[in-house]
């Protein structure tokens, strides 16, 4: 048996969801019916599933030390961090990042590759800002997910209020994110494109089709040769929105090689030695979000990585 004690982290969320992320190899149906023959209380009463847990609550669990241990699955073996993510900003609550192309926002497998979530963690840990022995569930994460090939600032929330406020703010377009993305063509006046979007899981690639999801991206020209160098806002979230929208009025984001044009990728492989893709989340902007309001109105922004900057000098004589 165990007595959990509800700490800022845990409170105010469902007990059924507290007991999944404490132990995730648990069934549902088996900690819904522990709930139901008080196997499961809370301050020593019987309660629902679906009752909120309070700060300070004590949840009991009348389990066997090694039942609990095995339903908790085995821990993930820390790792050594080789280097931390270059942090933007930091508070007791949000921490923004810069995420080089090629990293993944977060592990995607069973086998461990390097991801900006453990990163995070592990600089999180380092510098004493979280401690996983005094949490029961919560582990930072991350609120805005970039594609592993997608560069930019990434949104770490340090707390599970902070998490629920920036969750809340992205919901209710209180987040403004902002992308470079340098396309094939000439665009030469701003445009806005909304558009149902449907992902097929099976080949990992989205499409335009109705009854999808709404998607809505406003496009802005920034420099304009034979390639555009755009400002690209990204109003809602969905899954390689920019990507496909931007192929869609085909005008492909050079180096994407899953909706991109494989004569233009061709052509900056070989006169610049660029095999990436050229988009990069360069600027969020805050506005009120409940929680968070001392953020209201500010504004933050990376510049391009090196190599994009030569690219945009050698195309457009200038760097961003």
């Amino acid at each position: 048996m165990q007595t959990l004690t509800i700490g800022p982290n845990d409170a105010n969320q469902r007990l059924d969801r507290f007991l999944k992320k404490l132990m995730p190899e648990a069934t549902s149906s088996l900690l819904y019916k522990s709930i139901r023959k008080k196997n499961i209380t809370v301050n020593g009463k019987k309660t629902d599933e679906k009752a909120i847990v309070q700060l300070g609550d004590e949840v009991n669990i009348y389990f066997s030390d090694e039942t609990i241990e095995k339903f908790k699955g085995k821990a993930r073996e820390r790792r050594k961090a080789q280097n931390f993510p270059e942090i933007i900003y930091e508070d007791d609550n949000i921490i923004l990042m810069n995420k080089p192309a090629g990293v993944l926002s977060h592990n995607d497998g069973k086998a461990y590759v390097p991801n900006m979530v453990d990163k995070m963690v592990d600089y999180l840990i380092a510098t004493g800002s979280y401690s996983p022995r005094t949490e029961q569930t919560f582990r930072p994460a991350i609120c805005n997910r970039l594609d592993r090939n997608t560069s930019g600032i990434i949104i770490g929330a340090k707390t599970a209020g902070a998490l629920r406020s920036i969750n809340r703010g992205l919901q209710t377009h209180a987040v403004d994110k902002h992308y470079y993305a340098l396309v094939k063509g000439e665009v030469t006046e701003a445009f806005t494109d909304e558009s149902a979007l449907v992902k097929d899981s099976a080949v990992n690639r989205v499409r335009v089709q109705s009854g999808g999801k709404y998607s809505k991206t406003v496009f802005r020209p920034v420099a304009v040769s034979a390639y555009t160098l755009l400002d690209v806002e990204l109003v809602t979230g969905r899954t390689h929105q920019i990507r496909t929208v931007l192929k869609r009025h085909d005008h492909p984001i050079v180096g994407d090689h899953k909706y991109g044009d494989p004569s233009t990728n061709g052509y900056f492989a070989k006169h610049f030695n660029y095999r990436s893709q050229f988009l990069h989340n360069f600027k969020v902007v805050f506005h009120a979000i409940e929680g968070l309001e001392y953020l209201d109105g500010r504004t933050f922004e990376v510049p391009l990585p090196d190599v994009e900057g030569k690219i945009l000098e050698a195309l457009f004589h200038e760097n961003l």
